[in-house]
């Protein structure tokens, strides 16, 4: 007894010419080739895990520790900062109220002078974020490197196949951070 496909295969080769049975002798072959490809094999009992590096470089203890010794470095140089701004923003409303009052000749030296310290205040804003995102930058390496270490000691001892460190949605059962937090210290 011949199967329902092989009867409408026999049934569509009769309608057809010689070119049309040849067409489906090889549609026919592709068909039979992808069915006899094995699927993929999916791995059984894989072990997969997820750390947050996000996480681990906001609320581990050493993550925390960097982030307030970088905070002390720089405190004089923002304190700086802070000051200049102020120092442009008093002179120029000064300026600003004496504008009516002043010489066309002063004016001009005034406003060369607020562009100047607009510069200069502009500059060493840019100087401090380049200095403290190089320094962060180094601590914070730091901080991975030693959460790389805790995190393959954590699949090796737990048998993990795999772990991931970015991904777009990630079930709670797989997320280790907190493991690796822990290993960090808290």
């Amino acid at each position: 007894m011949k199967s329902q496909i092989a009867l409408k295969v026999s049934a569509l080769s009769r309608g057809m010419g010689r070119s049309g049975r040849a067409w489906m002798f090889a549609s026919m072959l592709a068909v039979g080739a992808t069915l006899a490809v094995p699927a993929p094999v999916q791995a059984q009992g894989t072990k997969i895990g997820f750390v947050s590096t996000e996480r681990i470089l906001r609320d581990s203890k050493p993550a925390k520790a960097a982030q307030s010794k970088i905070e002390a470095e720089f405190k004089k140089r923002d304190d700086e900062l802070q000051r200049l701004a102020n120092t442009l923003r008093s002179q120029a409303q000064k300026f600003d109220k004496d504008a009516p009052v002043i010489s066309e000749s002063e004016r001009i030296k005034r406003q060369r002078q607020l562009a100047d310290l607009d510069s200069d205040l502009q500059r060493k804003r840019r100087e401090f974020q380049e200095d403290f995102n190089r320094r962060r930058n180094e601590e914070f390496s730091a901080i991975v490197e030693k959460a790389d270490a805790a995190i393959k000691n954590i699949a090796e001892q737990q048998g993990y196949d795999l772990i991931i460190q970015d991904a777009v949605t990630v079930s709670p059962r797989v997320d280790i951070t907190d493991q690796v937090l822990k290993a960090l210290g808290g």
